[in-house]
């Protein structure tokens, strides 16, 4: 055996992994609906930032019913402004269009610009909320309530892997014009380039998308598509110990979806409930925000403090990403329904169903591995030979905290 590949193999065996919990999942095909793998798809779970597909999926159809333009004003309110982080800090009364808002949401996942977004559709973040319950029983997602517009903890908000597949499946099919936002690489606000935390993105053959999510009680949450030779499969993976593991569950799952037909496979809308977790919500916070859970995960590093990526199916990304830029102004598409006087924005009332997994004042503290700060993907290792049956493809990844929808220090 050449002696590099026998190092290779040799760093892999060595490094220590984070513990790994078989959270829920799903694989489907977005065309037929064909259910192409599952497990625990009607488990009640925490969906934290994939919240934000459902205000996505709301802006698209205020477009498309002509309420809304890609240019509309999104316009940070006072309560908008006072969500915790991940945020885009934007000063009260700033304005953004709407093409540039869900461009934030996607890539930095912002909750500030996610209930500016709301506001902008229905009047108030409460009215939003309702909306996206309202649409969320008309799509058949008969396991899910939103409490909020973008995922921040909430005792009351759920969903499953099942409806989250319903949902991502109805955007890939009914706005597939808009498939871009949810594979745009990175964005670049005034001098910041902020990096999407889906590892699949530039790294996995044909991934096209769609969202991460972390809070302490859901663990980290992946939506990931792919499209190879037109055919589009999603993955929904919940619960993972880490970003690198999410990303690895996702792409294995999307992998062996696409060499299965699904010609026998049941689909999402006569998949039948089962499990015994269909009225209870799990919160894995106790395997994920403790003080062992972040050393396991510090062990499953490098000696530098970098991710790294262990599947042979993610290869490194050795270029830049592609990068789009977005910022204030722009805004000459029709008004929505927020309701501003003399440009002072009126607070508007929050949803009676407030954030209660985790207190507010942690939640601005919040320096975790997800959504608080940006992580530099740079690759610090070349990718090492294939060599089975241990994968050796290896992606170095800095570990500045990746993503937070405003939970505590994981």
């Amino acid at each position: 055996m050449n002696w590099r590949v026998l190092l290779a193999v040799l760093i892999i065996l060595t490094v220590p992994t984070a513990p790994v919990l078989a959270g829920p999942s799903v694989v489907i095909d977005v065309k037929s609906g064909k259910v192409l793998s599952h497990q625990d798809a009607f488990q009640r779970w925490y969906p934290a930032s994939l919240t934000k597909l459902m205000t996505g999926y709301l802006a698209f159809r205020a477009v498309k019913s002509g309420e809304l333009t890609m240019k509309s004003p999104v316009r940070m309110s006072r309560n908008a402004a006072s969500e915790p982080p991940s945020k885009m800090g934007y000063k009260i009364g700033s304005a953004m269009t709407l093409d540039n808002a869900i461009k934030m949401m996607m890539v930095k996942s912002a909750n500030d610009v996610s209930v500016a977004v709301g506001e902008t559709i229905s009047g108030t973040e409460e009215q939003f909320v309702a909306l996206m319950n309202s649409e969320a029983r008309r799509l058949g997602m008969t396991g899910t309530r939103f409490a909020n517009p973008n995922g921040l903890p909430d005792k009351r908000m759920y969903s499953t892997a099942r409806d989250l597949a319903v949902l991502t499946a109805a955007i890939r099919r009914e706005f597939p014009q808009y498939r871009s936002y949810f594979a745009t690489e990175a964005i670049k606000a005034g001098k910041r380039t902020l990096r999407s935390y889906n590892l699949l993105l530039g790294r996995f053959s044909g991934a096209d998308g769609m969202k991460t999510g972390f809070i302490c009680a859901s663990g980290f949450n992946l939506i990931a598509s792919a499209t190879r030779k037109n055919r589009t499969l999603v993955a929904v993976v919940l619960g993972a110990t880490s970003p690198e593991i999410r990303a690895e569950k996702a792409a294995k799952l999307l992998v062996n979806g696409f060499k299965r037909t699904g010609f026998s496979s049941p689909t999402l809308k006569n998949l039948k409930p089962y499990g015994s977790g269909r009225n209870k919500v799990m919160d894995i916070r106790s395997k994920i925000c403790t003080a062992e859970a972040r050393k396991a995960r510090r062990k499953a590093r490098d000696k530098k403090g970098k991710m790294v990526i262990r599947s042979s199916h993610i290869r490194p990304m050795n270029r830049a990403p592609k990068t789009v830029r977005v910022g204030l102004g722009g805004a000459t598409g029709p008004a929505g329904k927020a309701v501003f006087y003399a440009d002072v924005p009126v607070p508007t009332p929050r949803p009676d169903i407030a954030p209660a997994v985790e207190a507010h004042t942690e939640a601005v503290r919040s320096t975790g591995d997800a959504d608080a700060q940006q992580t530099e993907f740079d690759i610090k290792v070349p990718a090492a030979k294939p060599v089975s049956p241990v994968p050796a493809k290896m992606e170095k990844l800095s570990e500045k905290p990746a993503e937070s929808d405003g939970s505590a220090k994981p």
